[in-house]
């Protein structure tokens, strides 16, 4: 089966509603917001605690030190601090594991860390430094075909190439900015269309309507896009279906 995975411990009322506990009943792996864009020490311990029960693996998702802004934007700041806020951050989910005696399985920055490293080999090797000295054997979350898969590979990292069932992406394969008309996917059947063409075909149909190559190995859902739970579940549905027939035909 596909890695489904899921970022969570950012928003108070998903934890509260069920919504992650849910959504771990659809994927296969989440990644913990660990104070940088959202989340902290309480949040971090229930959100290991609910995928403990269910188990997902788990990985630790920090940002720029940004919580006014979920860390949607690009921040100035000197890659000294930007590299002490990374390593803490990860540092706190680890903490937590341990009390709660589990590990962290990989590192996936989120919002415009994620993006702008996606591009930017140098903010990159900022992060591969920080999980480096870490763990050297944790791998890293990032854009599937972006520079980044190769800079994580050439410091003697693993990298996980991600791909999106809920965004839209552009021609050149970067995501749609969230700004922009129709930069979520918030019909299930077509994030799930959109899963399969990517799994099956290593392929996505950008925004102008032209495809794009696009080769991963785990595909992410947001908890807070409008439909989150319908999305994975049907995700999830589909992406077994067409697995099974694939198998058949072989």
């Amino acid at each position: 089966m596909i890695d489904i995975n899921c970022d969570m411990g950012e928003v108070d009322e998903l934890l509260k509603n069920n919504t992650y506990s849910k959504l771990m009943d659809q994927v296969t792996s989440i990644n913990v917001a660990c104070g940088g864009h959202a989340g902290d020490m309480n949040m971090m311990r229930k959100i290991i605690q609910i995928a403990k029960t269910k188990d997902v693996k788990i990985g630790a998702h920090p940002s720029y030190p940004d919580r006014k802004n979920f860390g949607r934007y690009d921040l100035k700041i000197n890659p000294k601090e930007l590299s002490e806020s990374i390593a803490s951050q990860i540092n706190d989910l680890i903490k937590v594991a341990k009390i709660e005696r589990i590990t962290i399985d990989h590192v996936k920055p989120h919002g415009a860390l994620y993006n702008s490293a996606a591009k930017n080999k140098d903010l990159a090797k900022i992060i591969c430094n920080v999980v480096k000295t870490i763990n050297p054997e944790m791998p890293i979350m990032c854009l599937a075909e972006s520079p980044m898969v190769s800079v994580i590979r050439n410091m003697g990292l693993k990298p996980i190439s991600e791909a999106f069932a809920d965004r839209t992406y552009e021609k050149d394969g970067s995501l749609r900015k969230r700004s922009l008309n129709r930069a979520l996917i918030v019909d299930p059947m077509d994030a799930a269309k959109q899963a399969k063409f990517i799994s099956f075909q290593k392929k996505v149909v950008a925004y102008d309507g032209s495809e794009v190559l696009i080769n991963s190995e785990t595909i992410c859902v947001h908890s807070d896009t409008p439909n989150a739970i319908e999305i994975a579940k049907t995700i999830k549905h589909e992406l077994k279906k067409k697995l099974r027939h694939h198998i058949t035909k072989q």
